[in-house]
């Protein structure tokens, strides 16, 4: 049997499986740590249901305590989650009676990211602030196939289904292209319409996640996200930052300043440092229930309907 926990932020949900030495599920064969495992998992019919599977494991850089993999529905791996690293902070904490400082280091695709704590007096975490770190801006970074490598992409055009869009491009260690829309036309319905064809996009050559995002003020962004192997999603953290960042450079919002993002899920708190140096992102993570699941029965079931 497969020991998890189902975790979410803002509506954002995860598989949460442990596979460090000792964890909950160490040696679990077939192991959850495998596309096929993940996107069975994640069927939301069939299996535990979310919008991706947060694998941790033993670190691999000294000064982490853990490093986090995360899988996508679709079985597809990201390099970096923000509403998922916040799920994954307050699974060790509130699991590892020798955490007692309010900062934890998981390691993720994006490198070592700090993650900072808010716990109520049974010592369950509330609220987590990571440091999210750098955005990269180069297009070489993003990465994008198209235009000068060292150039940066903001609001330059693109053509999405017959229609012309503008975008911002940001990596938060993983790809993201932001689209400001003015008027009043539902966001939903832009992302439903577009957010695939922007994902796969030809100048995107590892995909992209796709934000369609409104100004309500300096300090106050309506988004939705398509993200990159999942769809629409109540939430995405790392696409909060991305869609800050993207607000600052062309002059919708002001770096240095909390800006508060609002998801279909809820809001997070995003302040991009003055210098464009960093990233901090603030906002709630949930656990939902543990349990266990047989894995490899869950596998064959998946096979069987594949087969019929």
């Amino acid at each position: 049997m497969l020991r998890l926990a189902k975790l979410e932020g803002c509506g954002n949900d995860f598989v949460v499986v442990d596979l460090r030495e000792g964890g909950a599920a160490h040696g679990a064969h077939p192991s959850p740590n495998d596309a096929a495992a993940a996107a069975a998992l994640c069927d939301r019919r069939f299996g535990v249901g979310g919008d991706g599977v947060l694998v941790i494991l033993p670190p691999s850089l000294p000064g982490a305590l853990a490093r986090m993999r995360v899988l996508n529905a679709d079985g597809s791996e990201a390099e970096m989650c923000g509403n998922g690293i916040r799920c994954v902070a307050k699974y060790l904490y509130e699991r590892d009676s020798r955490l007692r400082l309010p900062e934890i280091p998981i390691e993720t695709g994006a490198g070592i990211l700090i993650c900072g704590v808010t716990v109520d007096a049974r010592r369950h975490v509330t609220h987590v602030s990571v440091a999210m770190g750098r955005p990269r801006l180069e297009r070489g970074e993003i990465p994008m196939d198209h235009g000068p490598s060292t150039e940066r992409a903001v609001d330059a055009e693109i053509n999405l289904d017959g229609r012309s869009f503008r975008f911002t491009a940001v990596s938060m260690g993983n790809p993201h292209a932001v689209v400001f829309v003015d008027g009043s036309e539902p966001l939903r319905t832009l992302a439903e319409r577009h957010g695939k064809s922007l994902e796969l996009h030809p100048w995107f050559p590892r995909k992209t996640n796709a934000e369609f995002a409104r100004l309500r003020s300096p300090t106050e962004i309506e988004l939705v996200v398509w993200e990159r192997g999942c769809g629409i999603t109540l939430a995405c953290g790392t696409g909060a930052c991305a869609t800050a960042v993207a607000a600052c450079l062309t002059g919708r919002a002001r770096a240095g300043s909390e800006i508060a993002v609002a998801l279909l899920g809820g809001t997070l708190h995003i302040t991009v440092a003055a210098d464009l140096s960093g990233v901090t992102m603030r906002g709630p993570a949930d656990e939902v229930f543990e349990g266990e699941i047989e894995l490899a029965g869950l596998l064959q079931r998946t096979v069987r309907r594949g087969a019929g």
